[in-house]
């Protein structure tokens, strides 16, 4: 008895940490966002984020027909296509052939002619069924070579190096964060084009990155307050709407994610090009902040504590017609 008291004690207590580790999620790690026509391809690796960055799993951007996709996965083959018997495993004409001269054989054998008496009947349409096989091999070449020609090839990219030329006075241009550390485009020319239209390599300016930097530190602590209306001056309204939902599944939860002290760390430039008259800046961003999960009801610390957390993810900004910089896409890193 004091085993299963024990036992379900143990359950008991096992139960509520499983429950508390799902239900307390942090600041949001999304994959999600739009990044023009390059929402579904990877922006490269930098010094900042040497690994990949996780695919766009939620975007307001349709994929288009000729951007990279994924191969298809072999048909599986079942049981039931697969010849089966003796003379299932020739297959085709050369099947049938054995079985009409077996047929032949066991015919002559019937009729008291002997086995071959029947396999001299059967010569006669041998040649017969030979000049029907070259045909029906020859059409079945010809119509599988018309069908490789009338098919679309997908267009695959050729992997995160692509399209990232920068003007000539970029490397001179580019300058640091507030704090001093460099923010550097590190990814190496990419060779051929890709796909689809990938827009318009374009500069990123010193005032461009600082912005970048602010926006980061901004956009954390609107999260952290549940400042709304902080968030929709500096967010797209794709992104707002998945922010929102974050906010309203910590209400729902009786808990309220606070957030401060956010520190940019390190950060590089992966890519910037222009589509129209939108611009676009990816960056890889290295920062720490103070990430507490607290129960709105009693004040209690649910997840996290005083020590600074680190994270690196990708974060793609967006400005139209010249304006201000928007959080556009954040991306993890694999």
């Amino acid at each position: 008895m004091f085993r299963n008291k024990s036992l379900i004690a143990f359950l008991a207590v096992a139960a509520t940490l499983a429950f508390v580790a799902v239900e307390a999620i942090a600041a949001p790690r999304m994959n999600s966002g739009s990044r023009g026509n390059r929402t579904y391809s990877a922006p490269p690796a930098t010094q900042t984020a040497p690994n990949a960055a996780r695919p766009i799993e939620r975007s307001a951007t349709t994929p288009r027909p000729n951007q990279p996709a994924a191969a298809p996965a072999a048909r599986p083959t079942t049981p039931a296509t697969q010849p089966g018997g003796m003379f299932g495993r020739f297959g085709g004409v050369m099947g049938g052939l054995a079985a009409g001269f077996l047929g032949a054989g066991l015919i002559g054998m019937l009729m008291g002619t002997g086995f071959m008496g029947g396999m001299a009947g059967f010569a006669s349409m041998l040649g017969m069924m030979i000049q029907i096989g070259l045909v029906v091999l020859v059409a079945v070449l010809a119509w599988r070579w018309w069908q490789r020609r009338s098919q679309p090839q997908a267009a695959y990219a050729e992997g995160p190096a692509m399209n990232r030329d920068m003007s000539a006075g970029a490397p001179q241009e580019r300058g640091s964060f507030l704090n001093g550390i460099g923010l550097n485009g590190s990814g190496s020319n990419g060779q051929g084009a890709p796909a689809y239209d990938a827009g318009e390599a374009i500069e990123i300016k010193p005032a461009d990155y600082d912005a970048f930097e602010r926006t980061l530190t901004e956009v954390q602590k609107a999260y952290g307050d549940e400042d709304v209306g902080a968030l929709r001056l500096r967010m797209t309204p794709e992104m707002l709407s998945y922010f929102s939902e974050e906010l309203s599944a910590n209400a729902a939860r009786g808990v309220v994610n606070k957030i401060s002290d956010v520190k940019l760390l390190q950060g590089d430039l992966a890519e910037a090009w222009r589509e129209g008259d939108d611009e676009y800046a990816t960056v890889a961003m290295r920062y720490s902040q103070v990430d507490k999960l607290i129960e709105r009801a009693s004040g209690k610390v649910v997840q996290g504590g005083d020590t600074p957390d680190e994270g690196v993810e990708y974060w793609t900004f967006r400005r139209a017609g010249g304006g201000a910089w928007m959080v556009s896409a954040i991306q993890q890193t694999e």
